[in-house]
């Protein structure tokens, strides 16, 4: 079930209003995109996470054995102009951190993960499942 964002109509407007303004503008928060996929050895998820260097990713297992992402971006970019005496600086942070719940079936021991490209990938390996072994047992 993916979930649905949409606006109530029961909210008034006017609190609306009264909360999205140039004092308080409303945040544009958005989750990065993750990818999924499965083959018979592992799982790999990917993250987006364009301009993100590897030391603001972090990836580990929580007390509760769930998978933790955590992305930390910070950018701050100057802009001088020695003519007008005019100094300009924007800054920008964002953070995102989420909790995901692993099947039964991943090696945590041997999760890994790198950043390349703009995508945060982790590999998730999957138990090396035994050889069922099936034979007649002879009763005596």
């Amino acid at each position: 079930m993916l979930p649905v964002m949409f606006k109530n109509s029961w909210f008034p407007t006017e609190f609306e209003d009264f909360l999205n303004t140039d004092f308080m503008p409303r945040a544009n928060v958005t989750a990065p995109a993750v990818n999924v996929k499965e083959d018979e050895k592992a799982y790999t998820m990917e993250v987006a996470a364009p301009g993100i260097k590897k030391e603001y990713c972090r990836v580990s297992i929580n007390d509760e054995g769930n998978l933790s992402v955590a992305i930390e971006n910070k950018f701050e970019h100057k802009h001088e102009d020695k003519g007008q005496h005019y100094l300009r600086r924007e800054f920008s942070y964002s953070n995102y951190e989420q909790n995901y719940t692993l099947p039964d079936d991943v090696e945590k021991d041997k999760i890994s993960a790198k950043v390349e490209d703009g995508v945060l990938t982790i590999n998730l390996p999957k138990i090396e499942q035994k050889a069922k072994v099936s034979k007649a047992i002879t009763i005596s």
